[in-house]
Parts: structure tokens; C-alpha cells; sequence
């Protein structure tokens, strides 16, 4: 699935399938979804990316994981976003 990225000021297209990078194994992390060949989960790369950090600062703390690999995680969040609308209280 190609996507377009915006970077600050600067428009990007990237071709980013995140199935490349995340998986779900019942056998690894309880069965949630994780990076592929890790077990750091997707919740985990958001929560961080949420609690202000940058991918590198996150690649830092897990390395295991690629630049990419945290991108995918950022694209499975947006594909989960499209697919349900959750209510928000006003």
C-alpha cells in the first residue's frame, strides 16, 4: 500500500507496506501485533512516538528495530484508524 508522507515544509511519497514489518503470531507478544523478528510490540512503538520521541530516539531504545520498521508501525496505526471510527466524547 503506497501512502504519502509529508516531511516539514517538503511533500514525499513513500511506498510503505507495512505487512513488511508487522506481524501477529500467537506465539510472540500474546498475539498482538509486533515488529517482524522483534518482540516490541506496535503498541509500544506508538505509546513512545506519543509520549514525544522521535523515531530515532525510539530506535535508539529498541534496537532491533529500523527507522522503517517504526514508519510501519505509524502506517498499521493509520490502516486500524480507517477501518473503525472510535467515538469521541465532546
Amino acid at each position: 500500500m503506497a501512502y504519502t508522507g509529508y516531511v516539514v515544509g517538503e511533500r514525499r511519497d513513500i511506498a510503505m507496506d507495512w505487512r513488511e514489518y508487522v506481524v501477529v503470531d500467537s506465539a510472540v507478544c500474546h498475539g498482538k501485533a509486533h515488529i517482524k523478528g522483534t518482540r516490541v510490540m506496535v503498541s509500544v512503538v506508538l505509546d513512545n512516538l506519543a509520549a514525544g520521541l522521535t523515531p530515532e530516539e525510539v530506535v535508539r531504545s529498541y534496537p532491533t528495530l529500523t527507522r522503517e520498521a517504526v514508519h510501519a508501525a505509524i502506517a498499521y496505526a493509520a490502516e486500524l484508524a480507517r477501518e473503525r471510527v472510535v467515538a469521541i466524547p465532546t
